[in-house]
């Protein structure tokens, strides 16, 4: 079914069964921007929107997603000023190429600059190479720069802080930013259109292209295909190139060797999750933000027990202001716990579990629970499921029976030598090891 007619299907099952000015507030809100692999992209039009639907009506939305195809999964995003994608006909190859060009800078979010990215130890790497790149695009050896990570973490707000630095900088440059979604939908409509020639012109004449996401051109042969060629173009003529994924590149299945040879040509950053420290540092300047006075001891508690994702640290405070603002609620212990629950569920509110050994696995090792409980063998993938095992026997003490359960019905054999292989592992390799104790440390916060 073609994604806007599958929109439509949905967003009339939720017309049915959502309140009217719930659904025109919110839903009608929505930008339907494609299905990529079993995936219903929906862009909303803020990031205040974005935060409500999020926490709100994603679990709704879904719903409605399933009872149209069982198969399909849900995406939202955000389209900070313009819904439209990037189009051919806005550039014309024989002026000069402008900063102020608005149609190269609609879908760049303004407020997410440098100054407003929290720094920690869990991305002060990735934070200092794209500050370089943005000084100094396609100089030295940070091209390409491929920042990566789990969801949430501030990959796309390093990218934005990086697009908004050089348009408005002294020297003008042709900044071209998409997500991988709007560059496939951009190369699909100039096939269509019979507009190939001036899609090239739009990707191929920046100075400096940033894409997010690239995960999504795994299985679409001709999008690599062309962006392969809109990579050795730009490379060759010594242009910026900056990608964000959400794991290392040579751990993608379904890119193409060529490609993956050119990702990894270049330099890889990668972003924790942050640490309790910068949880609270996260929520205390979404407060400000949001001209809400939170107590310290309550950022606090929510710093301890929201802990992989940034976004659902944001989404506690954007909860509370709608609390305070608008039903006039106190701030108090009992709000606070209840946002917490309703964020991570009564389990999740309590001590350490399985479920927080896999989930904080899956956060720090780029993999879903899918693969994690799944037959996969690929390295990446093996690795984070003997982690797993490891945890749950070092923290939380679990028989190897149960354990095995949990990853899928291994066996008691197989638990164990997973739990000596990751052992001889920390003893000699201090990435991993590094990788290792943020999730231990995370697992002990309770």
């Amino acid at each position: 079914m073609e994604y806007k007619n599958f929109w439509k299907s949905v967003s009339d099952d939720l017309k049915t069964s959502l309140p009217a000015h719930a659904y025109e507030a919110w839903i009608e809100t929505l930008t339907p921007v494609g299905i990529t692999n079993h995936i219903l992209i929906l862009e909303a039009p803020n990031q205040f929107a974005y935060d409500w639907i999020i926490n709100n009506y994603n679990d709704i939305i879904l719903s409605s997603i399933k009872e149209v195809d069982s198969k399909i999964q849900l995406k939202i995003s955000i389209a900070p000023q313009s819904e439209q994608s990037i189009s051919a006909t806005e550039l014309d190859a024989n002026e000069p190429t402008k900063q102020s060009n608005p149609g190269r800078r609609s879908n760049i979010n303004p407020n997410n600059i440098f100054a407003t990215f929290i720094e920690g130890p869990n991305n002060v790497f990735a934070k200092n190479a794209a500050t370089r790149v943005a000084a100094s695009p396609g100089q030295g050896d940070f091209n390409p720069l491929i920042i990566y990570g789990g969801v949430g973490l501030g990959k796309t707000h390093l990218l934005h802080a990086i697009a908004n630095t050089l348009i408005s900088g002294k020297k003008q440059m042709n900044v071209v930013l998409a997500s991988s979604e709007k560059f496939t939908n951009d190369f699909i409509a100039s096939i269509q259109e019979n507009k190939s020639l001036d899609f090239s012109k739009v990707y191929r004449k920046a100075d400096v292209l940033l894409i997010d996401d690239i995960q999504f051109f795994q299985g679409k042969e001709q999008t690599q295909e062309q962006f392969f060629h809109t990579f050795n173009e730009l490379y060759t003529a010594g242009k910026q190139i900056v990608m964000t994924a959400d794991r290392y590149p040579g751990e993608m299945v379904g890119l193409q060797d060529r490609l993956l040879s050119r990702f990894e040509s270049g330099l890889h950053a990668d972003i924790q999750p942050p640490d309790f420290e910068t949880r609270v540092a996260i929520l205390s300047t979404k407060a400000k933000q949001n001209n809400i006075q939170i107590p310290a001891e309550h950022l606090e508690k929510i710093a301890s027990h929201v802990r992989t994702n940034i976004r659902d640290l944001e989404s506690c405070v954007t909860k509370i202001f709608a609390h305070a603002t608008l039903s006039g609620e106190t701030i108090n212990d009992s709000l606070i716990e209840s946002i917490i629950r309703e964020r991570l569920g009564d389990q999740g509110y309590g001590q350490a579990n399985m479920q927080d050994v896999v989930s904080g696995v899956c956060g720090i090792f780029s993999v879903s629970q899918e693969e994690m409980v799944g037959t996969s063998r690929r390295k990446n993938i093996a690795e984070a499921r003997q982690v797993a095992a490891y945890l749950a026997r070092e923290v939380l003490d679990m028989p190897l029976s149960e354990i095995g359960m949990h990853l899928g019905g291994r066996d008691h054999t197989t638990i164990m030598h997973a739990h000596k292989k990751v052992s001889e592992l920390l003893k000699k390799d201090d990435k991993f090891r590094r990788r290792v104790d943020i999730i231990y440390n995370e697992l002990n916060l309770n």
